[in-house]
């Protein structure tokens, strides 16, 4: 099932679509891993259906959203649960860390945004104002500011230390679902079911371009150094030229979450229809195959978290 199908079907169907979101998100964790981040155990995620996950910057610890209305937090080294921060009152579908590592945010399908202390869980703040389910929350580089998602067709800034709502950026015409700083924090990308990426100046909330006819679009993604865009539609990958809106190359294969690597030489895409994760080598922008260390069946992640207590996933091959 491709992700527009996922999040556009209505809340009385969670119960038949929660095992698809939970194998594909599952998957993007691979995806982290893959790129040499620590490995810690998974078998207490079983019984909670997880919908995101991040990793803190210094690597200790990891946050998931849960389709239990909480976001739980995870000790790196021994996989152990160091906290569960309950508040929200449905589906938590995003979390993300400032980039101190001090804070952490949370987007839920109960209209709001919470902010939280890392360190001792407590709520610090919850945010109004998005009028449906919000899908995606991402800090600014400096982490002064968050930028969030809708399904109500809304980008929105807030002031991350205060609360305040800084601006509404409106144009797209159906649910936003994952929206991506630049590494310097100027523009902002942001993707769409109206078929379209767009890219929006931080600062002043115009809209810079647009890109259309893209099909449902899943997820965004800045590469490290703003050059580049990548966009995910279930079906295609298309990489851009950050400045120009210039397509540079179409990779052909199924996708509908995608990453950098730090080092901005390889795309990361994860899929929840095949449950592989497959590696892009994009420094050309020539192919459409996936690089060497390519893909990870479903069934070696399923044998991993259904057949050992404290499994932790292996990659093979190199690691760009």
């Amino acid at each position: 099932m491709a992700c527009g199908r996922v999040l556009k079907t209505h809340r009385k169907e969670f119960s038949m679509k929660t095992r698809v979101v939970h194998q594909s998100r599952l998957v993007l964790i691979v995806c982290l891993i893959a790129f040499g981040l620590p490995g810690i155990s998974y078998a207490q995620w079983r019984s909670n259906w997880v919908t995101s996950v991040a990793y803190s910057p210094d690597g200790d610890a990891v946050a998931t959203g849960n389709f239990d209305d909480r976001v739980r937090l995870w000790d790196v080294e021994t996989g152990k649960l160091r906290a569960t921060l309950r508040g929200h009152t449905d589906v938590v579908w995003d979390v993300a860390y400032s980039p101190d590592g001090r804070r952490l945010v949370s987007a839920s399908f109960d209209k709001t945004i919470r902010f939280w202390d890392a360190t001792t869980g407590e709520l610090l703040n919850t945010l109004t104002g998005h009028r449906d389910d919000i899908f995606s929350v991402s800090y600014s580089p400096g982490g002064n500011a968050v930028a969030s998602a809708s399904r109500d067709q809304t980008v929105r800034f807030w002031d991350a230390t205060t609360g305040e709502l800084l601006n509404t950026l409106r144009g797209h015409t159906a649910g936003v679902v994952s929206v991506s700083y630049s590494p310097d924090g100027r523009r902002l990308v942001s993707g769409s079911f109206d078929e379209t990426v767009r890219l929006w100046d931080v600062a002043t909330g115009e809209l810079l371009n647009t890109l259309e006819g893209l099909g449902n679009i899943c997820s965004v993604a800045y590469s490290p150094d703003g050059g580049m865009l990548a966009s995910a539609n279930g079906n295609t990958i298309h990489l851009w030229d950050a400045a120009t809106g210039e397509l540079l190359n179409t990779l052909e294969g199924r996708a509908d979450f995608v990453a950098y690597s730090p080092d901005g030489r390889t795309l990361a895409s994860a899929t929840s229809r095949v449950y592989s994760v497959r590696f892009w080598d994009v420094t050309s922008y020539v192919g459409g195959e996936p690089t060497a260390v390519a893909e990870i069946s479903w069934g070696r992640i399923k044998r991993h978290l259904q057949g050992r207590a404290t499994g932790v996933l292996e990659t093979k091959g190199t690691k760009r």
